[in-house]
């Protein structure tokens, strides 16, 4: 029988195409007119155009060329929220180190995802690849906007209990914290790693998804926000309280012990999830070292990478921390960890360092 909410018709989501190149104008409004409930309104050749047709046409959000004249995508990034304009933005940017850091600042700035630009010598390889990374991207946000209600809650896939049984928590303070994090993660780590002391008595290790350079770049701009040492993590590097360590674009990172001390291994080993690096495959180490005495953190993100980890470090013992749905960008890695009853503790966004610096404490010494 149809309900109320079955009756009501959702208005399509209206984007605006802004890019400096007219056969990327062209693709990305392909694309986006495949994908049901999006409705191509505008496009847009600069910067300056695009705040104009922002204001004229009230678009729900933008795909944001990063390198453009007139006004680059930060920029106009800027603008909107300085004007207070409430279109999301999905930035498109080129695979180089130039564009790696403007992505990476928009992203800080609240940017809602990236989409690498193409750059094949077909057209169609092109127009395939935008696809496969763009659409989900857009689903994911026209849903977060209320233009598109889930297909299903997340409730339904609860695992069945034997799945989820676990050890309790043991007492005393966590010795290793890992972080895996997705869509709406470099503006969350913005927030939350510049709040860890750099005294922290734990290392912190994060798998956040990017491409190569993306995570470089997202790493050198943390690092001057924080008082914890922050870096892109290096193959044999020796893993200590006080340094964050994020997983390099394009590479697992595990945590291995070697002579009495955790030291990072990189490895090329398959992506999981789809994802190199993998939240899974990061957590999954930390259960085989040191499960009692770790806390893993779930974050905002698409997709359920981190569940098979989190499942694990919990059967072990390990303490888990889940951001809450209210103040995630996309609540779908967190959302099994919190309807499983995973979750030590659900918390918003604004709240998780607190709790992390309580669970693992501040060293006494340097």
């Amino acid at each position: 029988m149809a309900t109320v909410t079955d009756s009501i018709e959702i208005a399509p989501a209206r984007a605006l195409v802004v890019d400096d190149t007219v056969i990327y104008r062209r693709i990305v409004s392909d694309v986006l007119q495949e994908i049901p409930g999006v409705e191509v309104v505008g496009t847009a050749v600069n910067g300056r155009i695009a705040l104009e047709k922002i204001v004229e046409l009230h678009p729900d959000f933008i795909t944001l060329d990063v390198e453009m004249p007139e006004l680059n995508g930060v920029q106009v990034l800027q603008e909107i929220k300085q004007r207070g304009l409430t279109t999301s933005v999905i930035m498109l940017s080129a695979p180089n180190s130039s564009s790696a850091a403007r992505t990476t600042e928009a992203l800080a700035l609240g940017a809602f995802d990236f989409v690498l630009k193409p750059s094949g010598a077909l057209p169609q390889d092109n127009l395939a690849q935008l696809r496969e990374k763009l659409s989900p991207r857009v689903e994911a946000l026209i849903t977060k906007r209320g233009k598109r209600r889930p297909a299903a809650p997340v409730a339904e896939r609860r695992a069945p209990a034997s799945v989820i049984r676990h050890e309790p928590v043991r007492p005393g303070a966590a010795t290793m914290v890992a972080i895996g994090v997705s869509t709406g993660g470099p503006e969350a780590l913005n927030r939350l790693l510049p709040k860890l002391p750099g005294d922290l008595a734990a290392p912190v290790l994060i798998v956040q998804h990017m491409p190569p350079m993306f995570t470089k770049s997202l790493a050198d701009d943390l690092n001057k926000r924080c008082a914890l040492h922050v870096e892109e993590a290096t193959d044999g590097q020796s893993v200590r309280p006080g340094m964050a360590l994020i997983a390099p674009g394009g590479r697992q990172m595990k945590i291995v012990q070697e002579d009495e001390q955790y030291l990072v291994r990189l490895t090329d080993d398959p992506p999981e999830c789809a994802c190199r690096p993998s939240v899974d495959y990061l957590f999954r180490s930390v259960s085989q070292l040191c499960p009692q005495s770790a806390l893993a953190v779930i974050m905002t993100g698409m997709g359920t990478d981190g569940t098979l980890g989190i499942r694990l470090l919990k059967r072990k013992g390990a303490a888990v921390i889940a951001q809450n749905k209210e103040t995630c960008v996309v609540f779908g890695m967190p959302a099994v960890a919190v309807t499983e009853g995973l979750a030590d503790e659900v918390l918003p966004l604004e709240e998780i360092a607190s709790h992390i610096v309580a669970r693992v404490g501040r060293r006494t010494s340097p």
